[in-house]
């Protein structure tokens, strides 16, 4: 009795499949119609969201996060180097996004991917436009010595909200980071040196003891797809690719806009269309807090 049942819901899927793979978007906008998804999740609600601090044992701030499918890992190398005459009081932040093959399909051996220098560049402009992190801090001696930040960013999967999970997990990498006492002390002549290759190591070092980063306006974005007069908060890939029109918004902890962007599309991106998002985006911004703030608490209470 349990076998044509069986054999019906299987070519029912078979069917589906076959529907969705051939006209994905009329697949999308039947559901639409009754403003829910394929996958059964509302318009405006995103995916499962985790983040795991700590991740890599060898770096001074490390964490790995999650959106649905999509998976980063950020990782912090701090190191002393000189700073620049036009910035004698400041650190430095360079940044790496790195897209190997294994995180998706389409992502060849041997060529980087095109999307990598555009995050890349996105959250440079996000965490210095935010004003998350006060350079000034990465400062040891003026003039002489400061703290070059090396950020890597390794894609492990893509499913869509590409830059969303990259920068909340370098948001989280850099609330668990924690900068390392220097080895560099000042000679007679007033000089950084490495103190333990210069046999100096009886010498008072600059920084006395590991301590954490102050952060503030810490900065969230929500990414949206805009099709026709619906708005779909967190997309998938399969999303991206069909939807007309792309709105990636960022605010900071204090619901303060940060940045939008709008690569292209053929939706024109309305002024209600855009205040849609942004009340979307500050929801969001409170419960990417929350799972922030639940991650450093487990890392304390460990």
């Amino acid at each position: 009795m349990g076998l044509p049942n069986a054999s019906g819901d299987l070519s029912t899927e078979v069917e589906v499949d076959a529907f969705r793979r051939l006209f994905p978007l009329r697949l999308y906008e039947k559901h639409l119609l009754e403003s829910i998804r394929p996958d059964a999740r509302p318009l405006g609600r995103a995916r499962e969201t985790t983040i795991a601090l700590g991740a890599v044992a060898s770096a001074n701030g490390s964490a790995l996060a999650k959106i649905g499918s999509t998976t980063m890992l950020a990782a912090i190398k701090m190191e002393v180097m000189t700073p620049s005459l036009e910035t004698p009081d400041e650190g430095c932040i360079a940044i790496d996004f790195h897209m190997p093959p294994i995180c998706s399909p389409i992502v060849r051996p041997g060529r980087p991917d095109e999307a990598a220098p555009v995050v890349a560049k996105q959250l440079s402009d996000t965490i210095l436009s935010s004003g998350m992190i006060n350079l000034k801090e990465l400062s040891l001696v003026s003039g002489k010595a400061a703290w070059m930040a090396y950020l890597d960013i390794y894609c492990l999967d893509v499913d869509g909200a590409l830059f969303d999970t990259a920068l909340l997990s370098v948001v989280a990498a850099f609330s668990y980071l924690e900068i390392p006492v220097p080895v560099v002390s000042l000679n007679d002549d007033g000089k950084i040196v490495l103190s333990e290759e210069q046999g100096l190591s009886d010498r008072e070092p600059v920084n006395k003891e590991k301590r954490k980063i102050n952060l503030s306006s810490i900065p969230f974005s929500l990414t949206c797809v805009l099709h026709k007069n619906y708005i779909l908060a967190d997309p998938t890939a399969e999303e991206e690719s069909i939807m007309d029109t792309i709105v990636t918004v960022v605010l900071d902890s204090s619901s303060q806009l940060v940045s939008l962007h709008k690569p292209g599309g053929t939706v024109l991106a309305y002024t209600s269309a855009i205040q849609d998002c942004i009340a979307l985006t500050r929801q969001r911004v409170k419960e990417l807090q929350k799972i922030l703030e639940e991650a450093i608490s487990g890392m304390e209470v460990d």
